[in-house]
């Protein structure tokens, strides 16, 4: 299964983990990492955390065909595709049409008292 995690990290940690693996030559698992939870659920609302799943596993979708599986028209699916596009999370095909290009999501993150 192709899985992907999302998860909340420093940039600092993010850009070691990848020189570890560039300098080891070891394939990490795909990951998806934000700053600070608010900006992981800034960027990932309910109606795009909707759109994720629909289009988990569903190899490339058009615009029209993601707001059909969603129950949403097209304009408003729209801007979260272009949000979700903007921060990484999908792909947009050569043909014009978007992918998430994973089978399943992981999110990991924790909250320690401060």
């Amino acid at each position: 299964m192709n899985t992907v995690t999302l998860d909340v990290r420093t940039l600092v940690d993010t850009l070691s983990d990848a020189a570890t693996a560039m300098e080891t030559l070891t394939p990490t698992e795909p990951r998806i990492s934000f700053e600070t939870p608010e900006l992981l659920w800034k960027v990932l609302t309910a109606k795009r955390w909707d759109t994720i799943k629909a289009m988990t596993g569903a190899g490339p979708v058009s615009l029209r065909e993601v707001a059909r599986r969603v129950g949403r028209d097209v304009k408003a699916v729209h801007g979260d595709v272009h949000a979700l596009l903007n921060a990484g999370l999908i792909d947009k095909t050569d043909d014009g049409k978007f992918v998430f290009p994973y089978d399943a999501v992981h999110v990991d993150f924790m909250i320690k008292a401060a």
